[in-house]
């Protein structure tokens, strides 16, 4: 027979020495949230990303404010005007055109263009961060739509499954199956070109992608056990998907948002430089490129601003979200 005495010796107190140390130790316990800002401070292309899209941004809003020129007002006198500003002379900011000759003191011209002016003699400076404020309003505006029909569509598709899911797919399907850029141009050439006509297009099929990242997420999401454990407590199919299954997946759905917004400024530049977007007098980055390319060969500083500022506004974003993809992945944490 086996006794279940137990002598009280066997018995040790748990040591507090390292109770204080302990306690730091929960004190330092940080989100999932703290946790991602703090890789992303440490990818330096994602930060320089950042301050580049702060600064674009900074500057269309207050840069055609710099300016006592619109961005549509026409003087033939200042026309084609090389860029001109007060002590910026030795980076070629000197009012000279490719024959070495200074066209301010030529015209005899008190005015300064920093980036010089068009054919029509309107100020290139407002043009350009006024077309870069329209472009940046576009893309935002297409990348939000995409947002809330994808996140939703996804979201439906994946949750309910069977049927439904099956249907919806075969949609999705059909939508892909069809060129992108020709449905674009076939629903621009229905409507009048506008900033409108332009954002719905680039909707029409844009959410196609966010739909799928957040079935492929709930869909590895739904057999977990916190999905089952809420399922045993009672809630609801719409508390489940909005308030568990959702919020699981903002980190795809942020990373996939921010690539959608360079495709959706590319888009909006090459519709405006083949015709199909906005129309003159507007500006955008698509108009001003446009522009350049007509007269390159003898003003090259038409295009090369517009160039520089759009290159830089793609660059930046995909920089954030490459950043942004390492910094949300669990995976990536050590």
């Amino acid at each position: 027979m086996i006794s279940n005495d137990i002598p009280d010796d066997l018995f040790v107190p748990i040591p507090t020495a390292n109770k204080d140390k302990d306690k730091g130790l929960a004190s330092n316990h940080i989100s999932f949230w703290q946790d991602a800002w703090i890789r992303l401070r440490k990818n330096r292309g994602a930060i320089i990303g950042l301050i580049l899209i702060l600064l674009i941004v900074s500057m269309a809003i207050i840069g055609p404010m710099t300016s006592r020129f619109s961005y549509d007002e026409q003087n033939i006198q200042y026309a084609n005007l090389p860029p001109k500003a007060a002590g910026l002379e030795w980076l070629g900011f000197n009012g000279k055109d490719f024959n070495g000759v200074d066209q301010y003191e030529a015209r005899g011209i008190k005015e300064q263009f920093w980036f010089g002016t068009d054919q029509f003699g309107r100020d290139i400076w407002t043009r350009v961060w006024i077309g870069t404020r329209i472009s940046l309003y576009i893309a935002l505006l297409a990348a939000f739509l995409d947002l809330i029909i994808g996140v939703a569509y996804g979201g439906i598709s994946s949750f309910y499954g069977g049927k439904v899911d099956n249907i919806m797919q075969r949609i999705i399907e059909v939508l892909v199956g069809i060129p992108n850029l020709i449905l674009i141009i076939l629903f621009i050439l229905i409507l009048e070109p506008g900033i409108i006509s332009i954002t719905l297009a680039m909707v029409i099929t844009g959410w196609v992608g966010m739909a799928r990242v957040v079935r492929g997420q709930i869909l590895q999401l739904k057999g977990q056990e916190f999905v089952l454990a809420s399922r045993t407590l009672g809630t609801s199919n719409r508390k489940l998907l909005t308030e568990h299954l959702l919020p699981n997946t903002l980190g795809p759905i942020i990373v996939t948002l921010m690539f959608t917004i360079p495709t959706a400024i590319f888009f909006e530049a090459f519709l405006s430089f083949i015709g199909l977007g906005l129309q003159p007098p507007l500006a955008s980055l698509g108009i001003l490129i446009d522009d350049g390319y007509k007269s390159m060969k003898l003003f090259v500083y038409k295009m090369i601003f517009p160039a520089i500022v759009i290159s830089t506004i793609m660059i930046s974003f995909n920089l954030l979200a490459d950043g942004l993809r390492d910094a949300l992945d669990p995976r990536m944490r050590r």
